[in-house]
């Protein structure tokens, strides 16, 4: 409607315009029609003034010219503005069909600014509540420190009062050691001597004849036998139950008895696939069960020298291998896959599988053969029912890899030896520590480095990295026997049941016997 009443405006201009010239020609020829007659008799008359209108014609006709170049120019400036009006119309047309678009985003952009709007509000509430939230936290976290702080005062104390009471304890330990060793000698001296040998921990050892084996062991000083044994190392050796035969175990992937008395070599066992890296003996000394690098356990008829099973199951190698002491049926072994694994010899394979987060490197069956001790690498000694596979304890017994696990022939003391070169006697009833023997010349050599407990719970073995022998007194803690005949390192000690002699074995393959 506005574009409409626009254009006749301009139509009404031009029309005006061109009326306006109209008049103005008319005008002027009205005018000469008028001024024609007054010319003609003026000219009669006034002939002698003829010069001077002549010069007002040719100023009225100059006018006149004029009048004609102001009409061309107003023409000109008419065409010009009638073209600027229709740019002007043009861009008024494009403006108009932008006006629909602009409102619409006009309205988007309201109702994004009220959502917007919304979202802000909600926002600040949600940072009001954290913030609320934070000051809260805060609160309590100061709290907590300060409970924190208070526990820890309190556990010091605490730690404080039971390493006191642990000296106590190891004092009033000692004095009880010392009023034994003073009474034993009493015993000693009234002539029961022969008593308090066959009594050991209320347990009478005698042979199959009846006759007594049972020897009290002596503190080892002189090398009796330096006995070649293996080519490349022998990490693994253990006596038979009650007798002097000595077991040992090679990198050579052999197997080898000794006479512990005549150093004589008297039987060897093949079929061995890999290192041999711990032994075991039943009860009756009728299977010898050895544990290898091969990922296999390897059980040989100790008469014969066959071999009566190969134990497989193991995804590596196999560090730890030990029998029950109530029965030659039950092998308990280790590997470095992470689990224990429990076999009948029987029946020649495994029964239960333990798995565990840490390797483990050495183990040892508990006095009654339901549970296990073993000992990890990452310092933990972990207590075992063999039958569920239950962890019934465990306790941080080093700061390094525990390297070896001994007990003692009451099962009350289990010796642990670990790579923080430290060797730790705990009860096996509550598995506290209640001794350490140590040495500064002492560092354990590998993470199957074996040290051993005397038959008579009296004395401890400890190999070393630099081929010396430890022998510490349990009552006193102290050094009483250093023994150097080994040019590598000490790798195993093992004690005879029999109380002598004590054998050691090194890097080299070369075996020891002490007296």
């Amino acid at each position: 409607m506005r574009i409409d009443e626009f254009l006749s405006d301009e139509e009404i201009g031009i029309q005006a315009i061109k009326h306006a010239l109209k008049a103005l020609r008319k005008r002027h020829l009205v005018e000469e029609g008028a001024h024609a007659p007054a010319f003609v008799a003026l000219s009669k008359p006034i002939a002698s003034q003829g010069s001077e209108w002549k010069d007002k014609a040719e100023n009225l006709e100059l006018e006149l010219q004029q009048c004609y170049k102001a009409q061309a120019r107003l023409s000109e400036q008419l065409v010009v503005e009638v073209a600027e009006s229709r740019a002007a119309k043009s861009l008024v047309q494009e403006k108009e069909a932008l006006i629909p678009t602009l409102e619409h985003d006009l309205s988007q952009a309201r109702d994004e600014c009220a959502r917007l709007a919304s979202v802000l509000e909600e926002k600040t509430k949600a940072l009001e509540l954290l913030i609320g939230e934070n000051k809260e936290l805060k609160s309590q976290y100061e709290e907590m420190r300060t409970r924190a702080v208070n526990a820890e005062a309190e556990n010091k104390t605490l730690v404080d009062r039971w390493m006191l009471q642990k000296m106590q304890d190891a004092e009033r330990l000692n004095e009880a050691n010392a009023l034994y060793e003073d009474m034993l000698g009493k015993l000693k001296a009234s002539g029961l001597e022969q008593l308090a040998r066959q009594q050991v921990d209320g347990v009478v050892r005698q042979s199959e004849e009846g006759a007594e084996y049972y020897v009290e062991p002596i503190i080892p000083k002189t090398c009796k036998h330096r006995i070649p044994a293996h080519d490349g190392g022998c990490a693994a050796i253990v006596f038979e139950n009650s007798s002097g035969k000595l077991v040992s175990g090679g990198q050579d992937h052999t197997v080898k008895t000794w006479d512990s008395t005549t150093g004589r070599l008297i039987q060897t066992y093949n079929g061995c696939l890999g290192s041999v890296l711990d032994l075991s003996i039943t009860h009756d000394n009728r299977s010898i069960i050895a544990a290898s690098s091969s990922n296999n356990l390897y059980v040989w008829d100790a008469n014969s020298g066959r071999v009566r099973h190969t134990l497989t199951g193991h995804k590596d190698k196999v560090c730890a291998v030990d029998v029950s002491r109530l029965s030659a049926r039950h092998v308990v072994s280790s590997g470095y896959d992470r689990t224990i694994k429990v076999w009948d010899l029987n029946k020649g394979y495994c029964v239960n599988t333990l798995m565990f987060p840490s390797n483990c490197n050495t183990l040892s069956f508990s006095p009654d053969g339901q549970t296990i001790f073993s000992g990890h690498v990452d310092g933990h000694l972990r207590l075992w029912d063999i039958q569920t596979g239950k962890l019934l304890s465990e306790v941080a017994a080093h700061s390094s890899a525990v390297t070896s696990i001994s007990l003692s022939r009451n099962g009350n003391t289990i010796l642990t030896s670990g790579r923080d070169n430290l060797h730790n006697l705990f009860d096996t009833r509550t598995l506290e520590v209640w001794g350490t023997l140590r040495a500064s010349e002492n560092r354990v050599a590998s993470n199957w480095s074996r040290s051993c407990i005397s038959a008579d719970n009296n004395y401890v073995a400890a190999g070393s990295v630099d081929g010396s022998v430890h022998v510490w007194s349990i009552s006193n803690g102290n050094i009483v026997s250093t023994l150097k005949e080994h040019t590598g390192s000490v790798l195993c000690c093992s004690w005879s049941g029999l109380g002598k002699p004590l054998a050691t074995s090194d890097r080299n393959g070369v075996i020891c016997m002490w007296t």
